[in-house]
């Protein structure tokens, strides 16, 4: 069986959001701060399965079965733990690393408790330094910028003292191993010199995981020349900055609730947004966007609002991280702020209300992308339409959405006044590697399929009358989706050729990418699902798609508030009940 390193499977379930693998079996209606369907693991009238984002677990009251997110997929795809690690890893992009030491991992897992223990001390060590003498310096900063004491409170904000080894000598004295203090990164120590803190006469921030863990601390400077003026912990086994959104764990219930999440840069923009009122935020701590805070912030929201620093870095980074967050899927905002004004700074200096008001009148990310892009240039010029196109090409290709797509893209050739379909054309283009590129992505597309979309495709090679009788109780909407819809459009054309001359007429058809891919599906050993569970499983896959486009123009109206969008909210609720009803009767008829 193989085994996973410490850490890894609290990685996954941290990205692999349990609602969404549940949706795509279960219909789930949000019930407070749970979701609840019909089980799928027994027959039922009542809705008794309950699912928990938050907590990330499931539960039946009918039947009692219940898990994480690992266990749902083990029950309902039937598969062994391992296989449910690789399945979810694939789902949500992450490499899987095994291990085969399980010595090395009890090792590994008991430093990862002894980690959280050394922070937990320390921090309430900082914590304590705040409200004696030492903290004098701290709280005077903390008073200068606004920062009230129930805010102090909440955040968990303490301080550090300017002598050598304040911490150090806490820590050791409470039994606390020096080289497991090293590994945490808050002692140091160099060549044989005696450990030292690495934050000194600081105000000390802790950071945590959306689990409340404390995993890692920035540091701000308290000496007006002391540099660097902010310090953070290292890379540790516990902490990963690329993987962690400061402030998360304290706003995610908001964040759920009000689907949506202003992102910030700095410790002290999250510290005035929350003052200010802002229920939902999160702050990257000043380094850009990466793909894992993306994926997790999906788990908790699906509309974000970038309120990050008016100046050409804060810039870059927003159009950056729009492109990240629309590629996810996101709906993306962008807060206009006065030059020289981010969130803190502004709302100090204008208040509260001025600031909610920024919020409110965000501009949509793709209208701000393509203001941004176009601002200064002499359109009339053959370079600088060239220079447009370029800089908007990594805008359109982030799009999922295809009716968003193509009207950005109709958008982008109006305002460079170039012909219609220029633009698209070279987006096609870009998407159309050669040979060689195709033969080196080949296992990595393969990886990608949906178990239901490679074994329809095994089976339309080595058992071509059950594919096609698969593929003719489908509907193109069950198709056009997949990454093979251009592969089973056309095998669902060939309806009519006899089943022993379909493979090869199909591939004759396919143009020399998709060729390639289904020849290697073809030589794998055995299918990737039964062929009737793959019919099923993608009307399943359509009907969820229609429930969550449905979910999201009712979300939009309801944001509107508008008496004509309220009306019309009655028949997208209409709608998407039929869906669920029809849902049901199929499921119940299969």
């Amino acid at each position: 069986m193989a085994r996973f390193p410490p850490g890894f499977i609290d990685d996954l379930k941290a990205q692999a959001d349990i609602v969404q693998v549940i949706q795509d079996v279960v219909p789930l209606k949000q019930a407070g701060s749970t979701f609840k369907g019909l089980c799928p693991f027994h027959r039922e009238k009542t809705p008794s399965f309950h699912v928990n984002r938050e907590k990330g677990f499931f539960h039946c009251f009918g039947c009692s079965t219940g898990g994480d997110v690992i266990k749902f997929v083990e029950l309902h795809e039937k598969l062994s733990f391992p296989e449910a690690v690789q399945w979810l890893a694939q789902r949500f992009g992450l490499a899987v690393p095994e291990s085969d030491d399980p010595q090395r991992d009890r090792e590994a897992v008991a430093e990862r408790e002894a980690l959280l223990k050394v922070h937990e001390l320390a921090d309430a060590y900082f914590r304590g330094q705040l409200q004696t003498a030492t903290g004098t310096a701290a709280r005077r900063t903390l008073e200068r910028r606004g920062i009230r004491p129930e805010t102090v409170e909440r955040l968990g904000l303490g301080c550090t003292a300017p002598r050598r080894d304040g911490l150090t000598r806490h820590l050791l004295e409470t039994g606390q191993p020096l080289e497991l203090l090293l590994r945490s990164g808050l002692v140091v120590r160099r060549d044989d010199e005696r450990p030292y803190d690495r934050f000194r006469n600081r105000l000390m921030i802790p950071i945590a995981r959306e689990t409340g863990s404390v995993v890692a601390f920035g540091g701000r400077a308290l000496a007006t020349d002391q540099q660097p003026k902010y310090l953070n912990s290292p890379e540790t086994p516990l902490y990963s900055k690329g993987k962690t959104l400061y402030g998360l764990h304290l706003t995610k219930r908001d964040a759920q609730r009000l689907g949506k999440t202003t992102l910030v840069e700095g410790y002290f923009d999250f510290a005035q947004a929350v003052q200010a009122g802002v229920k939902a935020v999160a702050a990257t701590c000043g380094t850009a966007l990466t793909d894992q805070q993306a994926k997790l912030l999906r788990r908790f929201c699906s509309r974000v609002l970038l309120s990050f620093d008016p100046d050409s870095a804060g810039e870059g980074a927003a159009a950056r991280s729009g492109e990240l967050l629309v590629a996810r899927g996101f709906d993306v905002e962008v807060v206009q702020l006065p030059r020289g004004g981010d969130p803190d700074t502004y709302i100090r200096e204008h208040g509260a209300a001025a600031y909610v008001e920024r919020l409110r009148t965000a501009r949509p990310y793709l209208d701000d992308a393509l203001d941004r892009a176009a601002a200064g240039r002499d359109l009339s010029r053959a370079q600088e339409k060239r220079a447009l196109l370029d800089r908007l090409k990594p805008v359109a290709h982030a799009i999922q959405d295809k009716v968003v797509k193509d009207g950005f893209v109709d958008r982008v050739e109006h305002l460079a006044q170039v012909p219609e379909g220029t633009f698209r054309d070279e987006l096609r283009q870009e998407h159309r590697p050669g040979r060689a590129a195709v033969q080196a992505d080949i296992r990595a597309a393969q990886t990608a399929l949906l178990p239901a979309e490679k074994g329809l495709i095994w089976s339309l090679l080595h058992d071509t009358a059950a594919a096609q009788s698969v593929l003719a109780g489908l509907e193109p909407g069950d198709i056009d989706a997949l990454q093979t819809a251009r592969i089973l459009h056309v095998a669902r054309s060939l309806a009519t050729v006899p089943a022993a001359g379909a493979p090869e007429t199909l591939l004759e058809r396919l143009d020399e990418e998709d060729a390639e891919l289904v020849r290697a599906i073809e030589q794998e050993a055995a299918p990737a699902k039964d062929v009737a569970d793959c019919g099923i499983e993608l009307r399943r896959r359509r009907c969820h798609r229609e429930r969550e486009a449905l979910q999201r123009a009712i979300e939009a109206r309801q944001r509107d508030g508008s008496p004509d969008a309220l009306n019309e909210m009655e028949d997208l609720f209409a709608r998407r009940n039929d869906l669920l009803r029809r849902q049901r009767i199929d499921e119940y008829e299969e």
